[in-house]
């Protein structure tokens, strides 16, 4: 005889697990780390090795000094490494992508308590950490196809080449084909959109990301640079838009839940991103957007929330 049991939310029992989600993740960063490889070399591919290994190999030390279960099955570190070597130029020495690596880890993920615990984009915080740490190192780009050279040509990416615009000392700058395809200097998995769009698209399609935060982040910058009277195609092909909006503006752990505050997020990080690009020191400045937005996903989730169709608010005492 069936019972009938009553149970509280959620009652889908054909939910994904952790390491579900995160394998999808992986597979959808490979376009964009394989075109990296092949752009940048075989460097681009020792970079993502090292921030991988040295990223689960912290996990694993950490959750064992803490006495806590092992959590690098569920891939996430994996994740975390592969992200963080996307976010760094192919030149970047191996040991400065291990301190990154601690920092992403250690510091941002298991100092607050594990996956689902951390605050802040494990992977956006390090490379903010190495950006400020060592500058020189992080912004010592290469041109595509100029790895096998002795003297590989530093170049300048195209969101540096675009404050030339317009001045006298204008020079040639990429099309919109070469942005599209990442035919430029950048880290070495943010500059292709194709590769990114297709990965992002695969999120959607296998329903492992909302795209009310990605939209909303570009569309904002899009129409903020139009409005503002300078090329927003442009703008959002170049730098890591595209990389920041499909893979780190739609963490479960950092960003709001619900897809009114998804849209909030995105429009927050379209107009930091836009006020860093055009107004400050930085070219860049879709990493410090992101993370600004995720100390404040706290203060979007409470003012966004659902409300309870017949709840009334409790009475606050005087």
């Amino acid at each position: 005889m069936n019972r009938l049991i009553v149970s509280p939310s959620p009652h889908d029992e054909n939910y994904l697990k952790t390491s579900t989600i995160m394998l999808n993740v992986i597979i959808a960063l490979m376009p964009a780390l394989i075109v990296g490889c092949v752009y940048f070399g075989l460097r681009a591919l020792l970079l993502t090795a090292v921030c991988v290994g040295s990223c689960v190999l912290f996990e694993f030390l950490t959750r064992k000094l803490m006495k806590r279960e092992n959590t690098i099955g569920d891939l996430s570190a994996v994740v975390t490494g592969v992200i963080l070597a996307m976010n760094l130029p192919s030149t970047l020495p191996l040991w400065m992508a291990v301190i990154g690596s601690f920092v992403a880890i250690v510091v941002v993920k298991q100092l607050f308590g594990g996956i689902g615990q951390n605050f802040a984009n494990p992977a956006i915080t390090a490379r903010i950490v190495l950006m400020v740490s060592f500058p020189a190192a992080m912004t010592r780009w290469v041109e595509p196809f100029t790895h096998e050279a002795v003297d590989a040509v530093s170049g300048a990416t195209p969101l540096v080449l675009d404050s030339f615009r317009g001045t006298t000392d204008e020079i040639l700058m990429p099309s919109y084909l070469d942005l599209f395809l990442g035919k430029t200097g950048g880290c070495l998995g943010e500059t292709c959109a194709l590769a990114l769009l297709i990965g992002g698209l695969y999120l959607a399609v296998r329903k492992i990301i909302n795209l009310a935060a990605p939209l909303s982040f570009i569309g904002s910058l899009f129409v903020l640079t139009w409005v503002s009277g300078g090329d927003p195609v442009y703008q959002i092909l170049a730098g890591g838009v595209f990389l920041g909006a499909f893979f780190m503006a739609t963490d479960y752990a950092t960003t709001p839940i619900s897809t009114k505050g998804k849209i909030v997020f995105g429009l927050g990080c379209g107009l930091i991103t836009f006020v860093i690009r055009r107004f400050g020191s930085f070219p860049e400045g879709v990493s410090f957007s992101i993370l600004l937005m995720n100390v404040l996903t706290p203060y979007i989730e409470q003012l966004t929330r659902t409300k309870v169709l017949g709840a009334k608010e409790a009475e606050k005492n005087e």
